[in-house]
């Protein structure tokens, strides 16, 4: 439907018709890759907060539950919902 002012509306297009995929950018032969950098400050601050230290374990017990459709619990949901509300208050 397209609309020309207040008083004037086009009838109902049909949904057929021609579509087509444009490119959004020219194809250079290799996929765009997403990347992060922090700052030596950030870095320190990450540090500091969980002792520097990977927890692999944590890491793949929490993929595993993701995976697995057991990690979203009605209780996290309520402490997370209550944590947004305090910070919203």
């Amino acid at each position: 439907m397209q609309v020309y002012g207040a008083s004037q509306l086009h009838g109902p297009q049909s949904l057929q018709g021609p579509h087509w995929n444009r490119p959004t950018a020219p194809a250079t032969g290799s996929q765009p890759t997403d990347s992060v950098e922090f700052s030596a400050a950030a870095e320190a601050a990450m540090n500091a907060i969980d002792g520097g230290e990977f927890r692999a374990d944590l890491v793949a017990r929490v993929r595993a539950q993701i995976a697995d459709g057991s990690y979203d619990t009605p209780d996290k949901m309520a402490m997370a919902f209550d944590a947004m509300l305090d910070e919203l208050a």
